[in-house]
C-alpha cells in the first residue's frame, strides 16, 4: 500500500515538516532538514514533551485542560482558568497534528508539535473562548482505546470524528451557557469546524485560517491519495449558505494554496458567497498566531 501518492500525501496537511522530525537520529540530518525549510527546529518531539508544551503555553495565559468525554474519544480542551458567563463563545480547533513520524511511518501520537490553533486561542480578545483538540491528540493510553490511526490520516474528517468534536462543543457551550459558537479551524481544523457548523443550527459564525475546505480538490491539486473515510466540507455547501464564513488564507501558503480555497468559495451562488482574504506574507503555519490579535479583531463578532 506504500505508493508513492501515499507517501506524498502524508507529509501535506500540517505545517511543513512536521511529520518527518520522531523518525531521524541524527542530528546532521535534523540540520540539513532545517536549512532546506523542512523543519524550523529540533526540539524534543515526544508525546509527553508535545504535551508538557500545550500546557506550558496555557498555564501562562492562565488556561487550563479539560477533559471531555464524547462518543466514541475522550478530546482534549483548554480553557480559561477564569471562565465567564457568555451568549457567544468561541471555539478554536485544532489542525491535523503530527500525524506522520516519516513518509512511510504513522504516528503513535497525533498530539501538534507546535499547536497553532492554541497559540491563536490563547490570543483571544476575551475570556469567552476555548480551545478543542482533534480526536487522539494529547490523550493519555487509558482513553485512547478508540484512537485507530486512520482517525488522524486518511478518515481524519470522518463521521466520527465531526460527531465528537461536535458533542464537545455542546459540552463547552453548557460550561458558561452560551446559546451561540463561534467556530475557528486552523488547516483541517477548518474542515471539522464546517463540517460541525453545517450540522448545527447556532452557529454564529465559521472562521476558518488556512483551512482544507475541499479535501478531494486538495488531494487532486498535490496529486496525491484520497482520504477515504473523510466527508467533504465541499459537498456540504448547500447546508452552510446561511452561515457567515470568513477564510483566511496565506499567499505563500503551499500546502493549502489559496486557488483550493476559492474554489471552494465559488461553489456558492453568486450574492451567497463567503468571504476570502488572501493575506500577503503568511504561509501555512506562518505566522498566524503572531498575528491573530489583529485579525481577529476584524473577522470576529464584537463580543457579548
Amino acid at each position: 500500500m506504500n505508493t508513492k501518492n501515499e507517501r506524498m500525501g502524508r507529509i501535506l496537511m500540517d505545517p511543513p515538516g512536521t511529520h518527518w522530525q520522531q523518525g531521524l537520529r541524527a542530528g546532521l540530518v535534523c540540520a540539513v532538514l532545517a536549512l532546506t525549510g523542512w523543519i524550523t527546529g529540533c526540539a524534543p518531539l515526544s508525546g509527553e514533551s508535545r504535551w508538557q508544551r500545550a500546557d506550558a503555553l496555557a498555564t501562562q495565559a492562565r488556561w487550563h485542560p479539560q477533559r471531555i468525554v464524547t462518543a466514541p474519544f475522550v478530546l482534549r480542551a483548554y480553557v480559561p482558568q477564569q471562565r465567564v458567563r457568555a451568549d457567544t463563545l468561541t471555539v478554536y480547533i485544532e489542525g491535523d497534528g503530527l500525524a506522520w513520524l516519516s513518509p512511510t511511518e504513522i504516528s503513535a501520537d497525533p498530539t501538534p508539535r507546535t499547536p497553532v490553533a492554541l497559540q491563536m486561542a490563547l490570543r483571544h480578545p476575551n475570556a469567552a473562548a476555548a480551545y478543542l483538540a482533534r480526536p487522539c491528540q494529547y490523550v493519555a493510553a487509558a482513553d485512547a482505546q478508540h484512537c485507530d490511526p486512520r482517525f488522524w490520516t486518511s478518515a481524519r474528517f470522518a463521521p466520527e470524528v465531526v460527531q465528537a468534536t461536535d458533542q464537545a462543543l455542546t459540552t463547552l457551550m453548557q460550561d458558561v451557557g452560551a446559546r451561540q459558537l463561534v467556530l475557528v479551524g486552523y488547516s483541517g481544523g477548518g474542515a471539522v469546524a464546517a463540517l460541525v457548523a453545517a450540522r448545527r443550527k447556532d452557529v454564529l459564525r465559521l472562521v476558518t485560517v488556512a483551512g482544507n475546505l475541499d479535501h478531494a480538490a486538495w488531494t487532486r491539486w498535490h496529486k496525491v491519495t484520497p482520504l477515504s473515510g473523510s466527508l467533504n466540507p465541499a459537498n456540504e455547501w448547500e447546508r452552510l449558505r446561511d452561515v457567515p464564513q470568513i477564510h483566511l488564507a496565506g499567499a505563500l501558503d503551499t500546502v493549502v494554496p489559496p486557488p483550493l480555497t476559492q474554489a471552494y468559495v465559488d461553489r456558492y451562488p453568486a450574492g451567497q458567497r463567503p468571504q476570502l482574504r488572501v493575506l500577503p506574507g503568511q504561509d501555512h503555519s506562518c505566522c498566524w498566531a503572531n498575528a491573530w490579535p489583529v485579525l481577529a479583531a476584524q473577522v470576529l463578532p464584537p463580543p457579548d
